[in-house]
């Protein structure tokens, strides 16, 4: 197989993959990192992205950020492909958002703290519109509070989390949960809506 072929299918397995790309040998290095540089490189250059040390972001996924809705990225963060985010979003250090992800920040932002781990095909909006009925839904004013998550948090494949909800440190949000409302620290919630289904301080 011709070097190039072998590069082209390693890049699209980090894309969809991307905790490979921080175990790889120096021989893939030579040409992983100036790729993940180029990538990187040109967001900042094109759009109000703050890029930490030592991240990857796959070239298929979509990051915009105008200027006043930022997105700041911290070390060794990792994006994978087909991920959609809108600023304003701040991502802690080793913040890992897999494939599939939307995100988008509304006006107030998104705020996700250090070591948190979000799987595949996970939607967080910090905005939400009006329901009234003088209007069609299109038209009505958008209000926007917020999402806070902590640190150490697990989220789960398919979960959502709406405006206006904080997610304490260390909790576990489980697959195909909504999250309506705050879960406290080291909770594990699951459902639709999510409630509380155990703590992971009682976990081995």
């Amino acid at each position: 197989m011709e070097a190039l072929d072998y590069q082209s299918q390693h890049k699209q397995r980090l894309s969809w993959m991307p905790w490979l790309y921080f175990s790889l040998k120096e021989k893939h290095l030579v040409w992983a990192k100036p790729w993940q540089d180029k990538v990187q490189a040109r967001l900042k250059q094109l759009e109000t992205i703050h890029i930490g040390e030592r991240c990857f972001i796959a070239p298929e996924a979509k990051l915009f950020a105008e200027p006043g809705r930022d997105i700041h990225i911290g070390n060794l963060c990792m994006i994978a492909a087909d991920v959609f985010i809108h600023g304003p979003i701040t991502l802690g250090d080793e913040v890992a958002i897999n494939h599939g992800c939307s995100l988008d920040g509304g006006r107030a932002g998104i705020i996700i703290g250090n070591k948190t781990r979000i799987a595949n095909n996970v939607t967080i909006y910090a905005f939400n519109h009006g329901m009234a009925m003088d209007a069609p839904i299109y038209q009505q004013a958008v209000s926007s509070k917020g999402i806070v998550i902590g640190e150490d948090v697990w989220i789960g494949a398919q979960a959502g989390i709406v405006d206006g909800v904080t997610i304490g440190h260390h909790a576990v949000i489980g697959m195909g949960a909504i999250v309506t409302k705050d879960v406290a620290d080291f909770a594990i919630v699951a459902g639709n809506p999510a409630r509380i289904i155990g703590d992971r301080r009682d976990k081995t």
